[in-house]
Order: structure tokens, then sequence, then C-alpha cells
């Protein structure tokens, strides 16, 4: 159950308050806010039975995709080198197809409601930003983080203060949560598009008096404007905080994000063929992925069997590849016999120490070293994916 719902109340001045044991929170908000209502055994039901109903009156598996911005582009890249690419008839339609995964549709919407629409039982797969998991699932059970890495879209929640005046000597979370400025009259101001992390980051770290704004465009200018005494935003470099006299402190980030991809627990039980599409999908992933800055080094080592020729590799470290070189006779024709002179190497490389790995396999007698990039790397069945059945039941 959501940490909010319970104290939700819908009132014309736009504010509300929170209440837990031994802490007041208040919450104030810029536009109409939220119709609360305690959860009861009998709505719970209700919605269940509504998206159960939905996964059953259609066919289709769905996936949602960003809509717009930095992690629609990455997330189509990313699907595009693992050799899904969409293709999207009109780019102002917000429904596309991936031609190898069959019965798959696309559906491009903004995040946040990607989220909501899995719990609707409108979408049955997702890529999102982990932050906006977090915000907008609330924890709920019926969502499940399939890939927990993609390898774009990093970024961090993290609280910030102002480098100035009171906060001066302030640079950590403890530091900020004993200051005597803040009482039930007077409580820490923080503005934030996070109403649901933020409350409950509070609660968790002891600081009793805090009420929260939530405002459009960039936070970091409340701070400046008065309207605000501390911002909890999403920071990627922290450039921009930098430039408005802003700083985190220690022990004041929420939450470590990237892109991931999510599932909804009902879609991957019972619609038909959800959970062999997202092992799919998943499985090209992993490959691209563990592929990343990875190179194939091959190389020709004269020597009198596989084994010498191994155990002379093996002499260097950074030539141990996955599991081990791999190493085979080249064959040539000599005065009308067939022999083996030379061994074939072949080792993968990490792209960091590929120029160190050509200066030891030349040290040791390799000769025609060639190299060339990594597209997939398919191990065994994944931990991923073995997670993902035990978190099912399977």
């Amino acid at each position: 159950m959501s940490l909010l719902q319970p104290y939700f109340q819908q009132c014309a001045s736009a504010a509300f308050s929170i209440s837990f044991p031994s802490h007041s929170f208040y919450v104030s908000v810029s536009k109409r806010t939220f119709i609360s209502c305690c959860s009861s055994q009998s709505q719970t039901a209700l919605v269940d039975a509504t998206v159960d109903s939905k996964i059953a009156e259609r066919d289709e598996i769905r996936l949602g995709l960003p809509s717009k911005g930095r992690m629609a582009a990455d997330t189509l890249d990313l699907l595009k080198d693992c050799q899904l690419s969409v293709k999207q008839v009109n780019p102002r339609q917000y429904v596309a197809q991936i031609p190898q995964l069959s019965n798959l549709e696309v559906w491009f919407q903004r995040p946040k409601d990607i989220v909501r629409k899995l719990l609707s039982g409108d979408l049955d797969l997702g890529i999102v930003g982990l932050d906006t998991v977090s915000e907008y699932g609330q924890g709920n059970e019926d969502l499940i983080i399939v890939h927990d890495a993609l390898d774009y879209g990093d970024c961090r929640l993290s609280l910030a203060i102002p480098k100035y005046g009171i906060f001066e000597n302030i640079n950590s979370l403890r530091e900020l949560a004993e200051m005597p400025q803040w009482t039930v009259e007077k409580p820490l101001r923080v503005a934030t598009g996070f109403t649901y992390l933020g409350p409950k980051f509070m609660k968790e770290h002891g600081l009793k008096h805090v009420i929260f704004s939530t405002a459009d465009g960039a936070l970091e200018a409340a701070p400046a404007m008065g309207i605000a005494d501390a911002i909890l935003d999403l920071v990627s470099s922290g450039t921009t905080l930098r430039e408005n006299n802003l700083k985190e402190i220690e022990g004041g980030v929420v939450l470590e994000s990237q892109a991931v991809l999510v599932a909804s627990r009902k879609a991957l039980i019972q619609r038909k063929g959800a959970l062999d599409t997202t092992h799919e999908i998943l499985e090209r992933f992993e490959a691209h992925l563990r592929a990343l800055g990875q190179f194939t080094v091959t190389a020709n080592m004269r020597g009198g069997s596989a084994e010498e020729v191994a155990e002379r590799v093996l002499t260097q470290p950074s030539l141990a590849g996955l599991q081990g070189p791999t190493v085979c006779p080249v064959f040539c024709k000599r005065d009308g016999k067939v022999t083996a002179d030379y061994y074939a190497i072949v080792i993968c490389v990490p792209k960091k120490a590929l120029y160190k790995s050509v200066q030891q396999l030349r040290a040791i007698g390799g000769s025609g070293v060639l190299i060339s990039p990594l597209t997939y790397i398919f191990d065994e069945e994944t931990p991923r994916w073995r997670e993902l059945l035990s978190k099912l039941g399977i």
C-alpha cells in the first residue's frame, strides 16, 4: 500500500499533511491534489479483477517505451543493437512493432504512464528509469524488475542544499536533521517532484519536520528564490547544482537509478507468450551488454602441441579470456604432407587491456594478430532469468 494514500485529502487549498508516529510531514502541490481513500480488501480485489480482465481481453503482448527525450533515443538504440529495431510507420503514431518479436506491440508513453499502465494491465513490459518505477510503482508487488542495469540513463535521486547561509557548514544528512531551526511551526522546506520517495526517505532517516512542495521546471532555482530550503531531484554530473550554488550532502542519496526492464507479474503468468518474449528480450540484452567493450584477439603461435601453447599463453594474466584461451592447430601442406606447426589462439579481451594483451602475445611468440569487436556473448542461462523464474514461483 502507498505510504501516502491513507493520508491524502482532496482540498481546495492544494496542500495536505501526512502523519506517522513521532513524525509530521506536509506536502503542498501547485495543482489540484489527490483524492484519497484508505485501501481495503474489497478495493484491492476490484483492482485485481480489473487487471485480470484486461489481460484476458487481448492477445497481443504490449511493451511500453519512453516517447521523448534522451531516454527514448537511448532505448531505441539499445533495441537496435540487439537486432530488435522498432518499426514505426508514422512518427506521430504511438504504436509500433518489432518484426523479430511476433505478437508484440510497442507503445510509446511517458515514463510515469508506463508504470501506471503496467499496474492497470494495459501494458505487460516496459523500459523506464528505476527512479520512475520506484516513485510511481510505490513498492507494488505486481511490478518485477527483469533487468536492473541496461547501462544508460544513469543518475541519482539526491537531496541538495545551498552552499551558503545557514547551510554553509552542513555537509551530511545527520547534520541537516540536527539543525535546531526545524520545528512544527517552521519545517524544512523541500521542493521535489518525488512526493512518494521524498517523505518515505525522510521518515526512514528521522527527519521529523519537513514540508514538501512540487514545482514545475528547474528546481535548482527554488532555494535562491526563497521558496524552498532544499531540493530533492535527479542528478547526473552535478554541474547544474554547482552552477546554482547547491551541494549534495553525505547520506542524501535516495536512489541510484538507470534504465531497467520491468514487467507485470500477472502478465508474465497469465498472458500467453509473454514469458517467452521476455526471455528472448532478456537474453538479447544480456548478450549485447556483456559484449560491450570486449574484443576478440586471434594470433598464430608456433608450438609442439596445443597444451604447450596453452601453457605459454596462461603464463600471462591478461590472456586468460572469459574461461581460458581457445587453442587449435593451423594446418598447412609441406613436402606433400599436412602438418600443424602453428596453433591459433583465440581470446576475449576488454578494451582497456587490449594493447597490453597484444604486447604479451608478441612477447611469447604470437604473430599475425587479428582484432575484432564483439557484438554478443551468449552464455549459459543467465542468473537474471533464474531469478525471474524464482520470483514467479516457476
